[in-house]
């Protein structure tokens, strides 16, 4: 469970102007930042070599994404690559817009924007993409089987191909949203989302059908009706057959199995609990893998796998992604504190002694930097709590990750211009400048440790509230986890501990969750509904709290619109009000309670209002959205196939590097 870049944009415009500038490109709204990961240099080499095999694993799931982001997606990559690696005799400007065009892509993992689900369009015309593509298949493009596609044969071949993906590309009513959870018309959620977890599957299919692997199929109807499609390697007896994505799945796990020499006996543990759930696909073995993840606190960490099911309108089947990380020793020390009073800030929650959870496990809470994210994970994720299934999470406990190297990678891309421009008054301002930067942590940290960690179920939800919930546990469960770092941020224990160094941290943190509801609408660029679960969490708080404490106003000045914070006592008594409601939901799995908030206060907003954020935007020249560039680890290897020697750099070349990745399934 993530926190992600559209909340930390409010702070990060309170970060540091003299940091030097991440910001390597920008395409359009979109800015190219490199990640640095400066605790790498201080590992041995056991741990170097380690890391190593685990971005090697990183690279070799991420295709996945791409087919799970759209049918077409494996298709689209494979023809947008082939030209980027046969350039030559392409007409230049033809390839600049194409070139362009495949960094949006690469950034997005298809051409559906990862934050607002709606699709975007090239500048490029069908005709020129054609003669791209021909001309880079006479130069040597499309001779191999990429990605397990098969070989483009000859120009008759090709031409079929580019006329089989045109509408996937230039086609704006096809397939518009990656996921739709408040669909227009007669289709349902399904049928109106653009994602590849169903084929010819509609809600009213799964009536009385119970998945076997509900995190990791692709559920299709056929003749003989429903069928899961399980995503897994095989086994190498061969008693459990490969299925989806298996040659995926074989490779990252013949990186992980090299890791294992490299680990320490519990992260080895883990790593084979992963390469047996990459060969049976068993629910049952990504449990066991959970528990040895989640009870292993290596410096060198990962996660690498099926997990996050924000893609999916029913939010049950789980996108693919990954990350390598290192322990930032010093911020780590944050986390530590805030994990080892986790009870404390239970006792102290606003909801109901029903729902409070007795012997709360601290979380294992750990600051840290990225070597690397591939899949379903981006830049813009500065926190994430896992495992997700709550079955381990009461036995075990859970993980938090505060992304520090991403924070300040944004932080150093971007300045103080939103904040000037959207801030209310100068108040707002002043203490954002001074105090955004240790709010955006604490909200963080906050969010990650304390919040999804917290309360307890109803006995009746046995595994969880997410069946009960459905498309709208997501965002509920993003919204109590802000909620418990707003409710909390006050607590003088914080300031006991040496967390919080002034009461004027609240002020910050409210007034940036405040200003967000304005600033997120620059990324919604169509429509007046609200899709992705973390932006509905956003603006369900602002609005829920506007309604009924009064304590947020709407005002307009100059032309201008602002939401001014007028009143945060009676915003923290708001804040405990849907706390205590949102708590009371999960924990019962009360549907019509939850969808009747989110739908009123959490969807839609006048596109009239976003119009003028995007215009007030436009002038500001900051990128809007956010793709990192990963550092790149290169091994020197013994005539045993030892590591010898790592090297990182930072390539700085978002091209070189995703064409390098690509080389893996046969690119050439």
């Amino acid at each position: 469970m993530r926190i992600v870049l559209l909340l930390s944009i409010a702070f990060a415009a309170a970060g540091l102007a003299a940091e030097k500038s991440s910001l390597v490109e920008r395409v359009g709204s979109t800015g190219f930042v490199q990640l640095e990961a400066g605790s790498f240099q201080t590992l041995p080499p056991r741990e170097q070599a380690l890391a190593y095999w685990l971005t090697q694993a990183s690279i070799a799931i991420d295709p996945i994404i791409y087919d799970q982001n759209s049918a077409w997606g494996l298709r689209q990559k494979r023809l947008l690559e082939g030209i980027l690696r046969h350039p030559e005799g392409v007409n230049p400007d033809a390839l600049r817009k194409i070139t362009s065009y495949t960094k949006l892509f690469w950034a997005n993992r298809g051409n559906h924007n990862d934050t607002t689900a709606q699709k975007f369009l090239p500048d490029f015309t069908p005709a020129e993409l054609n003669a791209a593509a021909l001309q880079a298949f006479q130069h040597g493009a499309f001779k191999t089987a990429a990605y397990g596609l098969a070989i483009v044969a000859n120009p008759e071949a090709l031409g079929r191909e580019v006329g089989d993906l045109q509408r996937s590309f230039f086609d704006a009513a096809f397939e518009p949203t990656i996921t739709a959870k408040s669909p227009q018309g007669k289709l349902d959620i399904l049928q109106s989302s653009a994602n590849n977890f169903y084929s010819n599957v509609t809600l009213a299919d799964l009536k009385g059908f119970t998945e076997e692997y509900p995190l990791n199929s692709r559920l299709v109807k056929g003749p003989s009706g429903l069928i899961e499609e399980v995503y897994r390697a095989g086994t190498p007896d061969g008693k459990i057959a490969p299925g989806r994505y298996a040659q995926f799945l074989k490779r990252a796990n013949e990186y992980l199995d090299k890791a294992r020499a490299y680990a320490d006996p519990a992260q080895a543990k883990a790593l084979a609990a992963l390469i047996r759930f990459y060969q049976t696909g068993a629910f049952s073995d990504w449990l066991a893998f959970d528990a040895a993840w989640v009870q292993n606190n290596p410096r060198v960490d990962f996660i690498n796998g099926f997990i996050e099911v924000y893609r999916d309108a029913r939010a049950a089947k789980a996108s693919s992604q990954s990350f390598v990380s290192i322990t930032d020793e010093k911020m780590n020390q944050l986390m530590l504190k805030l994990a080892a009073n986790a009870q404390y800030f239970e006792d102290h929650a606003p909801w109901a002694q029903q729902y409070k959870k007795e012997g709360v496990k601290a979380p294992m809470a750990k600051a840290c930097e990225t070597l690397i994210e591939t899949g379903d994970f981006h830049v813009s994720t500065i926190g994430d709590n896992l495992p997700n299934e709550n079955q381990i999470r009461e036995q075990y406990g859970s993980k938090s990750f505060l992304f520090t190297g991403s924070s300040r990678t944004l932080r150093q891309g971007t300045g103080f211009g939103a904040l000037d421009e959207f801030a209310a008054s100068p108040e707002e301002i002043a203490l954002s400048k001074k105090y955004g930067e240790e709010a955006s942590d604490m909200m963080t940290a906050l969010h990650e440790i304390i919040g999804h960690g917290s309360g307890k179920l109803s006995p009746k939800l046995k595994g969880g509230a997410e069946a009960a919930l459905k498309e709208y546990f997501s965002t509920l469960e993003e919204a109590r986890a802000d909620l418990m770092a707003l409710w909390n941020i006050s607590d003088p224990k914080l300031r006991e501990l040496g967390l919080v160094s002034s009461p004027d941290v609240q002020k910050a943190m409210y007034y940036a969750s405040v200003r967000t509801v304005l600033t997120q609408l620059m990324r919604i660029p169509q429509g007046d509904t609200i899709e992705e679960d973390h932006q509905r969490n956003r603006q369900l708080i602002v609005n829920y709290i506007m309604d009924k404490t009064g304590a947020i106003q709407k005002i307009e000045r100059n032309g201008k619109t602002y939401l001014q914070l007028k009143d945060v006592p009676r915003m923290k008594e708001g804040v405990g009000m849907l706390l205590s409601e949102l708590m009371r939901i999960k924990a019962e799995g009360d549907y019509d309670a939850i969808k009747a908030l989110v739908d009123k206060y959490g969807v839609h907003f006048d596109p009239k209002l976003r119009d003028q954020v995007v215009q007030r935007y436009a002038k500001l020249d900051v990128p809007t959205y956010w793709c990192g560039i990963n550092s790149d680890l290169t091994a020197k290897l013994d005539e045993a196939g030892k590591v010898a020697a790592v090297t990182l750099s930072y390539p700085r070349d978002y091209v070189k590097q995703q064409l390098g990745y690509a080389a893996m399934y046969g690119l050439q």
